[in-house]
């Protein structure tokens, strides 16, 4: 049986009249690179489509689902601005969630990962990468360890199909050679399942209500099974805006109702424009817009997730190559900048300054609501990755002033106790 699923309650709850307040603004302009092409009778629904639908959502094709970019009137802007000063709710179910159990899980997935799991805490996160045979990043994962023998971890669901055939082909591997004597590894997909997002200074207020558990013992990183009203929900303190939250994953008969329960005002649902411009503000990556195959995590700035012994002793899938970069340097480097005058979307062209060469493309750019400043992130060929850089960057064809700046572009505001 599943680690998560075995420790769920089976009661249900019925509720009346919880649905959503949408609070209306004025509608701002958004942007979100990375949308989907796929026709809508291809896509995929999370469990709470209905529900999205009911409140006046709009709904786009996202890594291959149907998912609300924003609700009724609220502007992208409007909805940002309500998740740094309160809260907002996502819909995250889109999400690949999994268990690996087995007498050998840590060692299988400190193979498959650069991170040091086996000093890991119980019911503690790390942010991480599958890498391929190179060192590219195949996908970035957050593995939420229960026990030596259990693990939770989440995947991207736009890399779904090439997460998955990875995780198949290496736990074949894996189960047929020495390293599993002492026990195969199993991996279960939580299909269907639920997964929110509960985000901003006031989340924990707002959660608080709905549970015994003192939420002040869930630090960033930590995660619980939590009592929330009649249900027994998997809780991590966490995410991807830069605030204060939580993710929750929800089985899906359950999913519905829980949302209701988590969503009532001032608690203001919110869509894939103001989770972009959160994320960018956060300094976070998006897989496609920031992070492939063919970029290190030496490249990507995300170096801290290779555990310190790790970088020293290797031992991962993709090792070789990470380790090289380590050693002597990566030849380019993920950056931010703040960009006179517009904003530089995916895709523009960095140039040197004032020399006119070409160093490297941004990746992911938005005008900042929180900052009043065009923010954006790309790489740049090493040696002009320093704070302070000028550089000038390509907008439209026209030659725009940037000036590389440290991430995140705004302070994090994550519960540490």
């Amino acid at each position: 049986m599943s680690t998560v699923r075995a420790t769920y309650t089976a009661r249900h709850f019925v509720l009346f009249g919880s649905r959503c307040r949408v609070h209306h603004s004025l509608p701002g302009r958004i942007n979100l690179r990375g949308l989907a092409t796929s026709t809508e009778g291809t896509l995929k629904k999370t469990g709470l489509y209905e529900f999205h639908i009911e409140n006046d959502a709009k709904m786009v094709p996202f890594a291959g689902y149907q998912m609300p970019l924003a609700y009724g009137n609220v502007g992208q802007g409007a909805s940002h601005a309500h998740v740094r000063t309160d809260a907002g709710l996502f819909d995250v179910g889109h999400m690949v969630q999994s268990n690996f159990r087995g007498h050998t899980v840590t060692a299988f997935l400190e193979w498959l990962t650069p991170s040091s799991l086996t000093s890991l805490a119980p019911y503690t996160s790390t942010l991480s990468v599958l890498l391929n045979e190179k060192g590219g990043i195949i996908d970035d994962t957050v593995i939420t360890k229960h026990s030596e023998d259990a693990y939770y971890v989440v995947t991207n669901a736009g890399r779904r199909d090439r997460d998955l055939a990875w995780f198949k082909e290496k736990l074949e591997e894996w189960n047929a050679s020495d390293s599993a004597k002492s026990g195969k590894v199993e991996h279960e997909i939580l299909e269907d399942w639920g997964l929110v997002a509960l985000q901003g200074p006031a989340a924990a207020q707002y959660l608080q209500r709905l549970t015994s558990f003192d939420l002040r013992e869930l630090t960033f990183g930590k995660s619980a099974f939590v009592p929330i009203e009649g249900f027994n929900l998997h809780v991590a303190r966490g995410g991807y805006t830069g605030e204060d939250g939580f993710e929750i994953s929800i089985p899906p008969s359950q999913t519905l109702d829980v949302t209701k329960l988590l969503c009532n005002a001032p608690v203001q649902l919110a869509g894939l424009g103001a989770r972009d411009s959160l994320r960018v503000e956060a300094g976070m990556c998006l897989y496609g817009n920031d992070l492939d195959e063919d970029t290190t995590p030496v490249e990507a700035g995300l170096s801290w997730v290779i555990g310190k012994e790790r970088k020293e002793t290797g031992g991962f899938i993709g090792a070789e190559g990470v380790r090289k970069h380590l050693k002597d340097g990566p030849p380019r480097r993920r950056v931010g900048f703040i960009v006179d005058g517009a904003p530089a979307r995916q895709g523009a062209q960095i140039y040197s300054s004032p020399q006119k060469e070409l160093i490297g493309a941004v990746t992911s750019g938005i005008p900042s609501p929180t900052l009043g400043k065009n923010i954006a992130m790309g790489y740049v060929k090493s040696g002009f990755h320093k704070k302070g850089t000028e550089v000038d960057i390509d907008v439209r064809n026209r030659m725009r002033k940037a000036i590389v700046t440290p991430m995140p572009f705004m302070k994090p505001n994550y519960w540490r106790g």
